[in-house]
């Protein structure tokens, strides 16, 4: 029995040390491009999020004549806003789906602004500051451009 065990041949401390460096090696490529692709798809998802709010907001201009304004803010799109200019034809389902004003992929509230002929929908990337490169980068639209 103890021969049998002599010709067993275990794994040397430094081809253990080989196998996980190879591991690391292979995971580290991995992650670096999933999370790549991960970010991407938060630009995507939020550009997809811009594009129901400005489909709402191009509704809400056909039906009331203005875009909401700054103050009344895209809670406008679900709630009928007060003060001027008061929507005349005000749908009473509102303009989003499920009555939520969406927010960006990193869950920050988007930046509008509008004096209700033009507005500007902002969000602020990956980053939450203004400019920024890459995936920190702004998200803009203009309704005007």
């Amino acid at each position: 029995m103890f021969k049998r065990l002599k010709n067993v041949r275990g794994m040397s401390l430094v081809e253990i040390m080989i196998v996980i460096v190879i591991m690391g090696t292979v995971a580290a490529l991995v992650g670096r491009n999933v999370i790549s692709q991960f970010e991407k798809s938060k630009v995507k998802t939020t550009q997809l999020q811009m594009d129901s709010i400005k489909t709402a907001l191009q509704d809400y201009y056909l039906d009331n004549g203005s875009y909401p304004t700054t103050e009344q803010g895209l809670i406008a799109l679900v709630q009928k806003p007060a003060g001027s200019p008061e929507p005349a034809n005000y749908s009473p389902d509102g303009y989003l789906k499920g009555k939520v004003v969406p927010k960006d992929a990193w869950l920050k509230d988007f930046i509008y602004e509008s004096d209700g002929a033009n507005y500007s929908l902002i969000s602020l990337g990956k980053d939450a500051k203004e400019g920024g490169e890459g995936y920190g980068a702004d998200i803009i639209f203009k309704s005007n451009e």
